[in-house]
């Protein structure tokens, strides 16, 4: 567990585990998931606010969805974030629980976490960029959560692209169709994870309307509507994708209509032939030119001449 005592302008200093609520400022208490069980002893010692037991519950749950409760005393903030060692073609999320008192702000996560991390470095770190209280501090976590899903556009569309150029590949056909319908699913679960944290995060504003500053409601509503982004791209990829598909059966359907064309002309052709060598072919003791030497080669001039004919009328009609 790691405690920060923040105050505005100046740089953060670290908590002794026994030491009280400082005078001014606030605090930034920072727990892994094994050290969900000092949750409520840390947070009463220093608020005076007993956690619920329900939520403690909800921070031992690591597929708990993101989600928004509040009490009289705390709020609670749950948002799943990317995994970062998380496999490429697969979305990965783990939970990120805020607890968020009057001047203490607990976030509880995962031990790497690169969003505690980053806001670590970039704002409390640097004292002209330190958040000013619990509310700024927790605007600055979901904002580096949700620039990891923006991230996440430039890999999509770089896949998309990939899928493209497979279905489409005329020198080779497409057969990677289940992990084509993986790659589906996991976007429809992008934006479901979307969702979710637009809800969170909305219920979150809404609750707090009416005592929100000016500045921190229009920070939330960026950030709101950069979740929509990620939303509406993963809509949108999927969108490319089934467009990507219906064109490959199209293009698909075109080539085997060509193919089928083709043989319907060779067909076409040699029926005269086939017609002429049958005839020919009959067992009759009399047929004209039978026994003629040029026989033959009159024969084989009237197929090459009908060959020749056909060719030519299939070329005139755009056939061929």
């Amino acid at each position: 567990m790691e405690r920060l005592h923040i105050v505005s302008g100046q740089a953060a200093r670290a908590l002794a585990p026994d030491e009280a609520m400082p005078a001014d400022g606030y605090v930034w208490l920072i727990l892994a998931y094994d050290e969900v069980d000092q949750l409520a002893a840390e947070a009463q010692r220093l608020t005076g606010v007993r956690v619920y037991d329900d939520h403690v519950d909800d921070v031992r749950n690591l597929a708990h969805p993101s989600s928004f409760d509040s009490t009289e005393q705390y709020e609670l903030v749950i948002f799943r974030g990317l995994k970062p060692d998380g496999k490429p073609e697969r979305i990965e999320t783990r939970p990120l629980f805020l607890f968020n008192f009057e001047r203490v702000l607990l976030s509880a996560g995962p031990p790497d976490s690169r969003s505690v991390a980053q806001v670590k470095t970039r704002y409390v770190g640097a004292p002209g960029k330190c958040p000013q209280n619990p509310d700024e501090l927790m605007h600055r976590l979901l904002s580096s959560v949700v620039d990891g899903y923006l991230e996440l556009r430039h890999s999509l569309s770089e896949r998309l692209d990939r899928w493209q150029r497979a279905l489409l590949d005329p020198r080779k056909p497409f057969r990677d169709w289940y992990r084509l319908l993986e790659q589906r699913t996991e976007l429809r679960r992008l934006m479901h994870l979307c969702e979710e944290q637009l809800d969170a995060i909305t219920e979150w504003r809404d609750d707090r309307l009416t005592s929100m500053s000016e500045r921190l409601h229009v920070r939330f509503t960026d950030l709101i509507e950069h979740i929509a982004r990620v939303k509406d791209h993963a809509r949108q990829t999927e969108q490319q994708a089934e467009s990507a598909v219906q064109l490959y059966f199209a293009a698909t359907t075109t080539r085997t209509g060509e193919i089928i064309r083709l043989l319907t002309l060779i067909t076409a052709i040699f029926m005269p032939l086939n017609l002429i060598t049958g005839i020919y072919g009959m067992n009759f003791d009399f047929i004209p030119g039978l026994h003629s030497q040029a026989g033959f080669w009159i024969s084989l001039g009237a197929m090459l001449s009908v060959v020749v004919f056909l060719v030519s009328f299939f070329r005139w009609r755009r056939w061929l």
